[in-house]
């Protein structure tokens, strides 16, 4: 290809772990002398970061990929890439699916997408979706936002949910150094960053592939020791992680997170379901009791964290009883958020295989039922921030109207506010809430930001 007017558009669909991997993937490629590009038809090179968690992103991939599919016959320097879960779950047969892929790629090969061009560059139609040991991150993400960044700590699942393809898709749990993640956030607040979020498909699991344990026979390494080692990284305001298991969710780890006063009182804890029999049936390793402890222990540490989850209805053989039961843990706990799904059977997990899935009508009713409900409950946690004062660290205008900014609480509570954002980009502001909506609010401004 020639180094002219080389550019570059990625399609990023599914969760966190995918936008991670994405910036990733762009810094790679502006390294390599490309430029951003909107859109993918002024793109010499497209690639999709792909998600098989629900059909639908798999089938909207396959749409998209067609169009691009058919510009290359026109276009043959177009290069076309699928990364990500679709592609270390089809492989091969994606080749032979769209023979105008150029390179098929699955996420732990993300941090090699340089050497994979090369030989894709040289004439090979190249599949990279074979287990390996992740490479270290030595490229600087193209960050999608200057104020909040994601950072990797552990890649891979080695939980065995009968309902995902993750583990089949990203591999085995593999944890980064503690000091590799230190450096990076180091960096990070170098470059202005004032926000940094964990990462992890299953967090709570990080540190226990690394070698060391205590004399009692813990792990040297955990989520917990982790945080206390990052924490007092100057210029980083605020720290998150994601997404946790409430299998090793520990009172250890909620303790940390009330003492050090840089971690946000925001908790992503996903329960899936409220009936015992269906979490054995999704081999998650904890019963709704035990969830429901693990909510109060948070609570009694800090009475106004915010707790967000993820909830599957229509899960195989689900009555509508077990079902009640998820809405009565929906009620009980009273969530700020949920993200909800209908399952969908994903290509080689135990439970695509079984004879007793419900009907899509079911499922859709039942998912409608669960929304409204998160859709209540949301307005009515969101009831206790009005007239309060919270410190929103601004991200961003606010698209739809230019007199505001917007950011977030502590408690991840989207919230806008009047101010212009040269003024106020990267600045944490106490605002005034004169305004709640379920999912977002609004304010005034105290006083002027403090650098």
């Amino acid at each position: 290809m020639t180094t002219a007017a080389r550019r570059y558009h990625i399609t990023t669909f599914g969760c966190q772990m995918n936008k991670a991997d994405s910036e990733r993937m762009s810094g790679i490629l502006e390294s390599m002398g490309f430029e951003w590009s909107e859109s993918p038809d002024d793109a010499n090179l497209v690639l999709y970061n792909t998600c098989t968690i629900r059909d639908n992103a798999e089938q909207k991939v396959y749409s998209y990929l067609g169009r691009q599919a058919r510009r290359k016959h026109e276009q043959p320097d177009l290069t076309l890439i699928v990364a990500g879960c679709v592609a270390q779950q089809e492989g091969e047969s994606l080749l032979r699916r769209v023979p105008e892929l150029d390179l098929v790629m699955g996420p732990q090969h993300a941090n090699r997408l340089q050497d994979l061009l090369e030989q894709v560059f040289n004439g090979s139609q190249v599949v990279a979706t074979e287990p390996i040991h992740i490479v270290e991150d030595i490229t600087k993400p193209r960050r999608d936002s200057d104020v909040t960044a994601w950072v990797n700590v552990i890649y891979g699942c080695n939980e065995r949910c009968t309902y995902c393809v993750v583990p089949n898709v990203r591999g085995v749990e593999q944890s980064r150094s503690p000091q590799a993640i230190r450096t990076e956030m180091e960096e990070l607040a170098q470059q202005g960053f004032k926000e940094v979020t964990l990462l992890g498909q299953n967090i709570d699991a990080y540190g226990r592939d690394l070698p060391g344990t205590t004399p009692e026979g813990r792990h040297l390494h955990t989520l917990t020791d982790l945080l206390y080692f990052v924490h007092d990284i100057p210029g980083i305001e605020r720290l998150r992680f994601a997404t946790s298991h409430p299998r090793y969710f520990t009172e250890r780890l909620i303790r940390a997170c009330a003492e050090l006063p840089k971690v946000c009182e925001h908790f992503h804890v996903p329960f899936q379901s409220g009936d015992n029999d269906i979490l054995k049936a999704m081999s998650r390793g904890y019963t709704h009791e035990r969830y429901r402890r693990i909510i109060d222990l948070i609570r009694s540490y800090m009475p106004d964290a915010s707790i967000s989850a993820d909830a599957i209805v229509g899960f195989p053989g689900e009555t509508d009883a077990q079902f009640e039961k998820t809405l009565k843990l929906v009620e009980d706990i009273g969530f700020d958020q949920v993200n909800t799904a209908a399952y969908s059977p994903r290509p080689g997990t135990p439970a695509a295989l079984w004879d007793n899935q419900l009907s899509e009508e079911v499922k859709r009713d039942r998912l409608q039922q669960l929304n409204h409900l998160v859709s209540v409950q949301a307005s009515e946690r969101s009831q206790r921030y009005l007239g309060r004062v919270e410190e929103v660290l601004v991200e961003a205008q606010n698209t739809k109207d230019p007199t505001q900014v917007m950011g977030r609480t502590r408690g991840n509570r989207l919230t806008f506010f009047p101010g212009s954002i040269d003024d106020l980009k990267g600045q944490v502001v106490s605002v005034k809430i004169t305004e709640i909506r379920a999912f977002s609010l609004t304010g005034t401004p105290l006083i002027p930001a403090l650098r």
